[in-house]
């Protein structure tokens, strides 16, 4: 395994976090990774929300969302950080994310 493909697994694993007992990555991060803008992915989400079922997807309460950043200790910055809650996607929904973005 080459050391670029280490870091990015290792970049991944910190975005990886376990709420309402599941896996999941937020909005924001998948967006970054897909190198496509948030609202993008957003807008993409919303058009599709049928491929999205609970299992595959939530919004996070702003609660889960204060709370995922003050355990990253992030000093919101003006604009850095949405004041809306991201969604948190599993695993199934990060791949069902993969495929509605492929179509665009």
């Amino acid at each position: 395994m080459g050391k670029g493909l280490e870091i990015k697994e290792a970049l991944i694993a910190r975005k990886i976090y376990e709420i309402r007992g599941k896996k999941v990555m937020l909005s924001d991060d998948l967006a970054e990774l897909y190198e496509v803008e948030t609202r993008i992915l957003n807008q993409q989400v919303k058009r599709n929300i049928n491929r999205f079922p609970e299992r595959y997807m939530f919004k996070l309460t702003k609660e889960e969302y204060k709370e995922i950043l003050r355990s990253q200790n992030v000093i919101l910055g003006h604009g850095k950080y949405s004041k809306y809650p991201p969604y948190a996607f599993t695993e199934h929904g990060i791949l069902m994310l993969s495929s509605v973005l492929r179509s665009v």
